[in-house]
Protein backbone atom coordinates (compact mmCIF):
# COMPACT_ATOMS: atom_id res chain seq x y z
CA UNK A 1 0.00 0.00 0.00
CA UNK A 2 1.27 2.74 -1.11
CA UNK A 3 1.51 5.89 1.54
CA UNK A 4 -0.05 8.57 -1.62
CA UNK A 5 -2.76 5.61 -2.35
CA UNK A 6 -6.58 7.01 -0.91
CA UNK A 7 -8.65 4.12 0.57
CA UNK A 8 -11.52 3.20 -2.25
CA UNK A 9 -14.11 2.87 1.28
CA UNK A 10 -13.70 4.48 4.44
CA UNK A 11 -15.93 2.72 7.33
CA UNK A 12 -16.31 5.32 10.27
CA UNK A 13 -16.57 3.16 13.79
CA UNK A 14 -16.69 4.59 17.44
CA UNK A 15 -14.20 3.09 19.82
CA UNK A 16 -15.22 1.66 23.24
CA UNK A 17 -12.40 1.88 25.80
CA UNK A 18 -12.29 0.16 29.05
CA UNK A 19 -10.60 1.38 32.27
CA UNK A 20 -9.65 -0.64 35.23
CA UNK A 21 -7.66 -0.89 38.00
CA UNK A 22 -4.49 -3.24 37.90
CA UNK A 23 -3.27 -5.95 39.64
CA UNK A 24 0.06 -4.59 38.96
CA UNK A 25 2.39 -3.49 41.56
CA UNK A 26 3.91 -0.45 38.81
CA UNK A 27 0.70 0.64 37.57
CA UNK A 28 -2.46 1.70 39.19
CA UNK A 29 -4.77 1.72 36.11
CA UNK A 30 -5.00 -0.42 32.91
CA UNK A 31 -6.63 0.19 29.79
CA UNK A 32 -7.85 -1.47 26.31
CA UNK A 33 -9.70 -1.37 23.66
CA UNK A 34 -12.87 -3.29 23.77
CA UNK A 35 -15.74 -2.72 20.87
CA UNK A 36 -16.43 -1.12 18.01
CA UNK A 37 -19.79 0.95 17.20
CA UNK A 38 -21.16 0.68 13.56
CA UNK A 39 -21.96 4.17 13.25
CA UNK A 40 -20.50 7.32 14.79
CA UNK A 41 -22.18 8.24 17.88
CA UNK A 42 -23.20 11.98 18.34
CA UNK A 43 -21.55 12.30 21.82
CA UNK A 44 -18.03 14.15 22.94
CA UNK A 45 -15.38 11.73 22.86
CA UNK A 46 -14.26 10.42 26.50
CA UNK A 47 -18.01 10.11 27.51
CA UNK A 48 -18.29 7.68 30.39
CA UNK A 49 -20.47 5.21 29.19
CA UNK A 50 -21.20 2.76 32.61
CA UNK A 51 -18.40 2.27 35.58
CA UNK A 52 -19.08 -0.39 37.90
CA UNK A 53 -16.94 -2.27 40.68
CA UNK A 54 -13.72 -0.26 39.55
CA UNK A 55 -14.39 -0.63 36.09
CA UNK A 56 -15.40 2.52 33.00
CA UNK A 57 -16.42 2.25 29.82
CA UNK A 58 -15.70 4.94 27.67
CA UNK A 59 -16.50 6.39 24.17
CA UNK A 60 -13.47 7.51 23.16
CA UNK A 61 -13.85 8.80 19.83
CA UNK A 62 -14.21 7.67 16.02
CA UNK A 63 -11.97 6.27 13.73
CA UNK A 64 -12.07 4.59 10.52
CA UNK A 65 -11.44 1.51 8.70
CA UNK A 66 -9.86 2.63 5.44
CA UNK A 67 -9.88 -0.34 2.80
CA UNK A 68 -7.50 -0.73 -0.52
CA UNK A 69 -7.76 -2.70 -2.78
CA UNK A 70 -4.58 -4.04 -2.49
CA UNK A 71 -4.86 -5.41 0.81
CA UNK A 72 -8.30 -6.81 -0.21
CA UNK A 73 -6.28 -10.56 -0.11
CA UNK A 74 -5.89 -9.90 3.99
CA UNK A 75 -9.12 -8.43 4.70
CA UNK A 76 -10.29 -11.79 3.05
CA UNK A 77 -8.21 -14.08 5.29
CA UNK A 78 -9.50 -11.73 8.23
CA UNK A 79 -12.94 -12.96 7.19
CA UNK A 80 -12.15 -16.44 6.72
CA UNK A 81 -10.54 -16.79 10.07
CA UNK A 82 -12.90 -18.11 13.02
CA UNK A 83 -12.82 -15.22 14.71
CA UNK A 84 -13.14 -11.88 12.25
CA UNK A 85 -12.00 -9.29 14.16
CA UNK A 86 -10.85 -5.21 13.77
CA UNK A 87 -8.28 -4.34 15.23
CA UNK A 88 -8.19 -0.79 17.88
CA UNK A 89 -4.91 1.06 18.00
CA UNK A 90 -4.47 3.54 20.84
CA UNK A 91 -1.40 5.93 21.31
CA UNK A 92 -0.01 8.10 23.89
CA UNK A 93 -1.28 11.15 24.35
CA UNK A 94 -0.37 14.14 26.32
CA UNK A 95 -3.47 15.28 25.92
CA UNK A 96 -6.28 15.03 29.13
CA UNK A 97 -6.76 11.47 28.46
CA UNK A 98 -3.73 9.10 28.39
CA UNK A 99 -4.84 7.70 24.73
CA UNK A 100 -5.88 8.67 21.99
CA UNK A 101 -7.81 6.74 19.07
CA UNK A 102 -4.91 6.55 16.05
CA UNK A 103 -6.21 3.86 14.19
CA UNK A 104 -9.24 1.27 13.59
CA UNK A 105 -7.96 -1.63 10.94
CA UNK A 106 -9.38 -4.53 9.45
CA UNK A 107 -6.06 -5.73 7.82
CA UNK A 108 -4.19 -8.11 10.26
CA UNK A 109 -0.76 -7.22 9.30
CA UNK A 110 -1.60 -3.50 9.76
CA UNK A 111 -2.50 -4.45 13.47
CA UNK A 112 0.67 -5.72 13.22
CA UNK A 113 2.68 -3.63 12.17
CA UNK A 114 0.73 -0.71 14.54
CA UNK A 115 1.86 -3.09 17.74
CA UNK A 116 5.67 -2.95 16.79
CA UNK A 117 5.39 0.54 17.24
CA UNK A 118 5.67 -0.64 21.10
CA UNK A 119 4.19 2.15 22.86
CA UNK A 120 0.71 1.63 21.07
CA UNK A 121 -1.89 -0.44 22.74
CA UNK A 122 -3.51 -2.50 19.72
CA UNK A 123 -6.49 -5.15 20.72
CA UNK A 124 -8.46 -7.18 18.36
CA UNK A 125 -12.39 -6.98 19.02
CA UNK A 126 -15.42 -8.58 17.22
CA UNK A 127 -16.11 -6.97 14.04
CA UNK A 128 -19.83 -6.25 13.81
CA UNK A 129 -21.80 -7.87 11.45
CA UNK A 130 -22.28 -4.77 9.48
CA UNK A 131 -19.09 -4.18 9.14
CA UNK A 132 -18.12 -7.45 7.82
CA UNK A 133 -21.02 -7.25 5.06
CA UNK A 134 -19.45 -4.01 3.56
CA UNK A 135 -16.55 -5.59 3.67
CA UNK A 136 -17.24 -8.73 1.38
CA UNK A 137 -19.21 -6.34 -0.89
CA UNK A 138 -15.58 -4.82 -1.53
CA UNK A 139 -13.75 -7.92 -1.48
CA UNK A 140 -16.36 -9.04 -4.04
CA UNK A 141 -15.97 -6.15 -5.80
CA UNK A 142 -12.34 -5.54 -5.62
CA UNK A 143 -10.48 -8.61 -5.68
CA UNK A 144 -8.65 -10.58 -7.78
CA UNK A 145 -6.75 -13.91 -6.26
CA UNK A 146 -3.10 -13.95 -7.65
CA UNK A 147 -2.29 -17.31 -8.87
CA UNK A 148 1.27 -18.43 -7.28
CA UNK A 149 3.31 -19.94 -9.96
CA UNK A 150 6.75 -21.77 -8.90
CA UNK A 151 9.89 -20.58 -10.22
CA UNK A 152 11.62 -23.54 -11.78
CA UNK A 153 15.09 -23.64 -10.18
CA UNK A 154 18.14 -24.10 -12.43
CA UNK A 155 20.48 -26.54 -11.72
CA UNK A 156 23.44 -25.84 -10.25
CA UNK A 157 26.56 -25.77 -12.70
CA UNK A 158 29.32 -27.40 -10.04
CA UNK A 159 32.21 -26.39 -12.47
CA UNK A 160 31.04 -22.49 -12.69
CA UNK A 161 33.75 -21.57 -9.68
CA UNK A 162 36.07 -23.17 -11.93
CA UNK A 163 35.86 -21.20 -15.15
CA UNK A 164 37.25 -18.19 -13.65
CA UNK A 165 39.68 -16.24 -15.25
CA UNK A 166 43.08 -17.63 -14.33
CA UNK A 167 44.25 -13.88 -14.44
CA UNK A 168 42.03 -12.75 -11.49
CA UNK A 169 43.57 -14.72 -9.01
CA UNK A 170 46.93 -13.45 -10.30
CA UNK A 171 46.82 -10.36 -9.41
CA UNK A 172 47.95 -8.66 -6.42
Amino acid sequence: MSPAAEPLLRIPLGVVVERRRSASPWTDLVWCGTAVLPDEPDVTPWTLIREQDGVALFYAGTATVDLYRSEAGRYSDNLASRTPSVWIVLSPSEGAWPYVVAAITADPAEAEAFAEAGANLVEAVPMPAIVRETIESFIAEHYVERVFVKRARRRADPEALAHRSSESGRRQ
